[in-house]
């Protein structure tokens, strides 16, 4: 067998050119298409960066209305898929998203039409209804009525008067708004790169996501922002946090939040969060979330050199939780924001494809004799 370097976990190994969005993980920044992810999330919409990351260019007046509208008149799902979510309401949120976004090809009509402008109007198309599906799937579970969605509300206002039944605050909405624009898109990540292995192979637009949304799942890529809410509900009081990481870094545990594959500095994302989640603390009369989870970045400071800083997920928990978001669909909230960015990966993919297909080096055995089933022991 030939003498091969292992890149495990394919670390810093490029595999295509990209355009949709660039990190530089030592700097700290992030940039959509170019754009500077601060500037998107300060002056920009969850709509026009649908349409960036998708399109490859910001919309000018008439276009980013006609995608708007678009959109809020493609959040309605099939009473099928409603009575989907109601017989599996007992499904954690992610399964059942996975489950919902694949059997949405059942009601494509033009499931045979694989070119680009079909999968783009997919992409979006499943992007304007994720928020619908997650919301029915909360309140079908709690006993409540699916409430359809309103057309004259943002995407993400429109998602949290589907989850309440209420008509959301306007500052709630933009910043729930703006925390869907900071996750639309983040390079070759797990759930991107399982999209693209799944686009490669000339499979359709759903399996991509329903792909993406299974790799999301899993807690060492998507679901870190439920587990700091579990830590910061376990310390309870900023007085406990010392004793507390103290006590899990000594047992060999993981403070949830802090570190990230690519970033070496702060997470641009996390720095924007932290204050909104310190003005929506505030503003909700409720610094508890805050002090507990400030106090727990104030212990990890000494981290900080070897690059373990806060991610986008530190204080994303917290801003859900004093929205009143269950904790258990934070993870959903991250793959319905995701879903731009994986369509336009995907699309990436598709335009220029090759099959992807890595290697193993195998350090096995060869040519092992059989023995036949009555001879072994």
């Amino acid at each position: 067998m030939a003498d091969v370097t292992i890149h495990r976990g394919l670390k810093d190994i490029y595999l295509d050119r990209t355009k949709s969005s660039y990190i530089d993980g030592k700097n700290g920044k992030l940039y959509y298409r170019g754009f500077n992810i601060n500037e998107l999330a300060n002056n920009s919409t969850f709509e026009e960066v649908s349409y960036l990351l998708i399109h490859g260019e910001l919309p000018n007046k008439s276009e980013l209305a006609e995608i708007t509208s678009w959109m809020a008149c493609a959040r309605e799902i099939p009473s099928e898929i409603i009575t989907l979510i109601d017989s599996i309401k007992h499904l954690h949120p992610m399964d059942m998203l996975r489950t919902i976004i694949s059997a949405l090809a059942a009601f494509d009509n033009n499931l045979a039409d694989e070119s680009m402008d079909a999968n783009i109007e997919r992409g979006l198309s499943i992007t304007a209804k994720a928020p619908s599906i997650v919301a029915a799937h909360v309140r079908l579970r709690n006993g409540d009525k699916y409430i359809p969605p309103n057309p004259n509300l943002s995407h993400a206002a429109n998602f949290l008067y589907m989850l309440n039944g209420r008509e959301p605050d306007l500052l709630d909405a933009k910043l729930i708004d703006k925390d869907l624009i900071l996750h639309a898109e983040h390079g070759l990540n797990a759930s991107s790169f399982t999209a693209r292995v799944v686009a490669s192979t000339q499979s359709d637009m759903y399996s991509a996501l329903t792909a993406g949304i299974a790799a999301l799942k899993g807690p060492a890529h998507g679901g870190a922002a439920e587990g700091v809410m579990k830590q910061a509900q376990d310390i309870g009081d900023e007085s406990n946090t010392v004793e507390y990481v103290k006590n899990l870094l000594s047992s060999g545990g993981r403070i949830m939040g802090f570190g990230h594959r690519v970033y070496k500095t702060a997470d641009p994302r996390a720095l924007i969060l932290k204050v909104d989640a310190k003005s929506l603390s505030e503003r909700k009369g409720n610094p508890r979330w805050f002090s507990i989870l400030q106090s727990l970045a104030e212990c990890m400071k000494p981290y900080e050199k070897k690059g373990i800083c806060e991610n986008v997920d530190f204080w994303t928990g917290a801003i859900y939780n004093l929205l009143e978001i269950p904790d258990d669909i934070f993870v959903s909230i991250f793959a319905l924001a995701r879903i731009p960015g994986w369509t336009a990966q995907v699309t990436e993919q598709l335009n220029n494809n090759i099959l992807i297909r890595p290697l193993l080096d195998y350090v096995g055995e060869l040519d092992k004799p059989y023995i036949a089933i009555e001879e072994r022991k």
